[in-house]
């Protein structure tokens, strides 16, 4: 644990020592101002909640989020600085999880700067604060499910672009899945079976559960598997640039 830790800290700072982490922090909070008040019609629906903030976050991050996890283990790569990486005194476990943990609570930090949108519904009217809680927990939850995903395409190649671009495509088709589009084309002809595991795989179904306040903890273990799963998927993938 202290060696995760020392990592964390290692790359959270090396985070804030560059301009990337303002700029993604400003552009998260722009668009999603923008989307919220402009596109979700916060003030023209009338109610007190955070529906129109939320309902924007998996596509947010299907834009974002692979713009911080794709510098994780490529920049290291096309660098040459991931041969003395895996050189120090640590396990490669520990490595892993500890990238992941930084680009998560980055995330997590941005994500919590988006409190005066808190402030503000609760100053025009009494919402559900278990709701809205349980949305950002959810949203914290998806980000480091992408978070993870970026992370393993990150480590199997050396350029960023390639591993934005994959990334963000593994990330639409999960975030399509659940759309009502994407499951008409399925129903009718398709088992519900079938129409099951395709809305079942969907990140946005999983999130808008959450976002409706109840945490079920059948999405939460969705979350869970796919952060454990690409975790172990990136740990492999970096296992085999060692024997390079």
């Amino acid at each position: 644990m202290r060696n995760i830790l020392t990592i964390c800290r290692r790359e959270l700072a090396g985070y804030f020592a560059s301009p990337l982490a303002y700029v993604f922090i400003v552009i998260f909070l722009v668009l999603a101002g923008v989307l919220t008040f402009f596109v979700g019609n916060f003030f023209e629906r009338g109610q007190a909640d955070l529906q129109s903030f939320f309902t924007f976050h998996p596509w947010l991050y299907l834009v974002l989020i692979p713009a911080v996890s794709m510098r994780l283990w490529a920049e290291e790569r096309k660098s040459g600085t991931i041969e003395l990486f895996l050189t120090l005194p640590i396990r490669l476990s520990e490595a892993v999880i500890g990238k992941f943990l930084a680009a998560w609570i980055f995330v997590g930090i941005t994500l919590a700067l988006t409190f005066p949108f808190w402030l503000t519904v609760r100053f025009l009217g009494a919402p559900d604060n278990g709701v809205i809680l349980a949305s950002y927990f959810g949203s914290w939850l998806m980000a480091g499910a992408i978070l993870a995903i970026g992370a393993a395409i990150s480590a199997a190649t050396r350029s960023q672009v390639i591993a934005f671009v994959v990334t963000a495509t593994i990330v639409f088709v999960l975030i399509a899945a659940g759309t009502s589009t994407v499951l008409g084309l399925f129903e009718g002809w398709a088992p519900q079976g079938v129409v099951r595991t395709v809305a079942g795989a969907s990140l946005f179904g999983h999130f808008t559960a959450i976002t409706r306040g109840v945490v079920d903890l059948r999405d939460v273990i969705y979350f869970v598997s796919l952060i454990v799963a690409f975790l172990g998927a990136n740990a492999v993938l970096v296992d085999l640039l060692k024997a390079e």
